[in-house]
C-alpha cells in the first residue's frame, strides 16, 4: 500500500508595490509572517509579487532576501517572485542571490 502525502495548501501571496524604503523591509517581513501564520497556512508555499514595484534598487534585494528568509523560518520553503521586474532580476544576478529566490513567470 502506497502511502500519499496530502496536498500542500495553496500559495500564501505577498503583493509588493511602490518605492521600497529600508523604513518598509520590516512592514513587509512582518505582513509575510501574519500571512503564513494563518491556521492551516504554515506549511503553505510563499509567492512575492513584484510587479508593482517602482525603482528597484539594493533595497528591494535587500527585502526580497529578507523575506526568503521569512519564509524558509516558517517552513514554506523558497520564497517565489513572480512578476520581476527586469531591472530587479539584473540586481539579483549582479549580488549573486538569483538561487535564493525562485523566479515564477505564472500567474
Amino acid at each position: 500500500m502506497e502511502a500519499t502525502t496530502p496536498p500542500l495548501p495553496p500559495p500564501v501571496t505577498l503583493v509588493v508595490t511602490g518605492r521600497i524604503t529600508r523604513a518598509r523591509v520590516p512592514e513587509l517581513c512582518a505582513e509575510l509572517e501574519r500571512l503564513l501564520a494563518a491556521p492551516g497556512r504554515a506549511a503553505a508555499p510563499a509567492v512575492c509579487d513584484l510587479a508593482g514595484v517602482v525603482r528597484p534598487d539594493l533595497t528591494v534585494v535587500e527585502a526580497v532576501a529578507r523575506l526568503s528568509l521569512v519564509a524558509r523560518r516558517a517552513g514554506g520553503g523558497t520564497l517565489r517572485l513572480r512578476d520581476v521586474p527586469p531591472e530587479l532580476r539584473t540586481l539579483l544576478d549582479l549580488v549573486g542571490l538569483t538561487d535564493l529566490a525562485g523566479f515564477s513567470d505564472q500567474p
